[in-house]
């Protein structure tokens, strides 16, 4: 699906070999190059003090996916076990987008995003050089597989990435207790009984926002369905409600840790809360 940003001369590979000039030094940088094709492409973004980033660009009509894709898809996965001097990476989730389609009610992204990536190096007084390979899905009326590679040394570069990374961490929910009194939070979450039974959460809202919210379970495998509005919030509030359906086999909800993602207006915040 990928076609490489340059291609070598019949011979040029054979010279190249002999003068030693495919072991160059990887440069610190910016950015490193895109890695795909029209209908999308992924690269390294990287600043001045290690702070770095994915970033996806998708083609007008394709999507990708979150970290909990919906009824359909599969999440990213990203890897960066080639990489050089590095200790960890950890990858955040800007808040996604809500699509409703052929596919059902999925989650993912549009456009472009950028994940920001939490980075602890081996040795602080060495550069880092991230190596990542990136496996995820896009979709239009059809879904594809897309793998993409990219390289970067970070701690170098002019910081012209300083502000995608810094609107990116922005974009990340940022992590609340239930019931924190904030102009955005879940004030409450009630499990009521049924066949299945269902989850009722309240969500303190801004008035006249336009409120997403997203549930996860406490393992990839649980597929809870999306929360959908329902009437009887109180002023203030809005009210959602999803059914403790697509769990694991054999798995019990009692117990259970579920993760809630509220977004408005541009503001996103996670609660954890507790099936009992």
């Amino acid at each position: 699906m990928f076609v490489s940003n340059a291609f070598l001369r019949p011979g040029f590979a054979t010279i190249a070999l002999a003068l030693g000039l495919c072991a160059q030094p990887v440069i610190a940088a910016d950015t490193s190059a895109w890695d795909g094709d029209s209908r999308t492409a992924m690269r390294l973004l990287g600043t001045t003090s290690n702070r770095a980033g994915v970033e996806l660009k998708l083609a007008p009509g394709w999507k990708t996916y979150w970290r909990y894709p919906g009824d359909a898809g599969v999440p990213p996965q990203f890897d960066f076990s080639g990489s050089d001097n590095l200790k960890s990476a950890q990858v955040a989730w800007p808040v996604p987008l809500r699509f409703s389609d052929a596919e059902g009610n999925t989650i993912g992204y549009k456009g472009a995003v950028v994940f920001p990536l939490k980075i602890e190096a081996k040795d602080a007084a060495q550069p880092i050089v991230l190596r990542l390979t990136i496996d995820y899905a896009i979709c239009e009326k059809l879904c594809v597989p897309v793998q993409a590679k990219s390289e970067l040394q970070l701690g170098g570069g002019s910081g012209t990435s300083e502000a995608a990374i810094t609107e990116a961490e922005k974009r990340v929910p940022e992590t609340q207790p239930l019931a924190a009194k904030a102009p955005l939070s879940i004030s409450s979450a009630t499990r009521q009984p049924g066949s299945p039974a269902r989850v009722i959460v309240e969500v303190a809202a801004p008035t006249d926002a336009k409120v997403e919210l997203f549930a996860e379970g406490p393992t990839p495998d649980w597929a809870l369905p999306l929360p959908t509005p329902v009437d009887g919030a109180k002023a203030g509030h809005q009210r959602f409600e999803f059914a403790l359906d697509g769990l694991p086999p054999g798995a019990k909800p009692d117990g259970a840790e579920l993760k809630l993602t509220a977004a408005a207006g541009g503001h996103a915040i996670e609660t954890t809360f507790r099936l009992d």
